[in-house]
């Protein structure tokens, strides 16, 4: 120790007799020696201590859990941010698969529509009267039926369904009746019974020309001449009564019904007083079936063609006389013999009576 302290008072009192100038030029020769040893090794432990970064953990040991939670939490949270950026992904291609899914489906439920509405245009076309409910196919008659055996079973049952509602309102609406036949007409243009039935609407419809069309179509089908009367008439209608005479001298002996022939008797008759020639018209009437006994549908309607024929010629008591015949024969008076007995007396209706409201009528003088 005594050796230490020596030396260290020669080091002071040499470094206290420095002038100003070697203290200058002191890096070329050092003021003092280097430590070596233990003393030297501590001086860079401490130098290199000093200017390394200070570790939070040195200063504060929880700081290091601290900072693992939180590098941790970092971590959860990138994590858990790229969970939820796949997760969007996911949701956002979910989205896009069930719009493009949605505007398929929309796409052929529009198609699907589009081409329900081109069948049904295709079977209904506008202006189609509606078919209503209640009609049964077998309330058919079993002849018409039969001719339409040839039709697929479904397509049969719908032609029929339309028959049956053009014989329904063929009395009442036959305007109405031959629009259900012209659809039926539409559907099994090449079958006997429904250009049948659309020529009888057409002719209850004042069509004439097209009832002319249809019948004669049917009976070319048939091969008979079951509605030459009515053709005969139409004929009449459109002005061309000697059209109907001819059709009745065109069938001379033909092995034809004879209520068919009656008919266009009837019709060929009333043609003549269309031509001005009454008295050879009532003179065509008197045919052996007018005074045979009977009173079957065709008979008396003979009979009213005369009576009728009588009036037109104006032997009024004569007109009478049959007129009664007829009323006698069949009290339903399906003609209307009773009114025309009021018109004969000079009685006209104002307005059609029912069953609630009282006679109206006119007196003429």
């Amino acid at each position: 120790m005594d050796d230490v302290d020596a030396d260290a008072d020669v080091t002071a009192s040499e470094s206290d007799g420095r002038t100003d100038g070697e203290g200058a030029a002191g890096l070329a020769e050092p003021a003092a020696e280097l430590p070596t040893g233990e003393v030297a090794h501590e001086l860079v432990r401490e130098i290199a201590e000093q200017d390394r970064p200070v570790d939070a953990s040195e200063v504060d040991p929880e700081a290091d859990e601290e900072s693992g939670d939180r590098d941790e939490a970092d971590e959860d949270r990138a994590e858990s941010a790229e969970a939820d950026q796949a997760d969007g992904e996911d949701r956002g291609e979910d989205r896009d698969e069930d719009r493009d899914e949605d505007r398929d489906e929309d796409r052929d439920e529009d198609r699907d529509e589009d081409r329900d509405e081109d069948r049904d245009e295709e079977r209904r076309p506008d202006g189609e009267p509606e078919l209503p409910d209640d009609v049964d196919y077998y309330d058919l008659d079993r002849e018409t039926r039969a001719g339409l055996r040839s039709l697929p079973k479904g397509l049969a049952e719908m032609v029929g369904r339309r028959l049956i509602v053009a014989g329904r309102l063929i009395d009442e609406d036959p305007e109405e009746a031959l629009a259900h036949a012209m659809v039926a007409r539409k559907l099994a243009s090449r079958i006997a019974v429904v250009r049948e039935a659309t020529g009888v609407a057409a002719y209850y419809a004042g069509e004439w020309q097209t009832a002319i069309s249809e019948l004669r179509t049917a009976q070319r089908l048939t091969g008979t001449r079951s509605h030459v009367a009515v053709i005969a008439d139409a004929e009449r209608a459109l002005g061309r009564p000697e059209r109907a005479v001819d059709a009745y001298r065109e069938l001379g002996d033909a092995d034809i019904e004879i209520d068919v022939r009656i008919e266009l008797l009837i019709v060929a008759a009333g043609a003549r007083a269309d031509m001005g020639h009454g008295a050879a018209g009532l003179a065509m009437l008197q045919v052996p079936e007018l005074n045979a006994a009977g009173s079957e549908p065709w008979r008396q309607r003979l009979r009213y063609a005369y009576a009728d024929a009588l009036a037109r010629e104006g032997r009024i008591d004569d007109a009478r006389a049959w007129f009664t015949k007829v009323l006698e024969r069949d009290e339903t008076d399906p003609l209307g013999v009773a009114e025309r007995l009021l018109e004969l007396d000079g009685v006209a209706w104002l307005a059609e009576p029912d069953e609630t409201d009282e006679d109206v009528v006119r007196e003429e003088s």
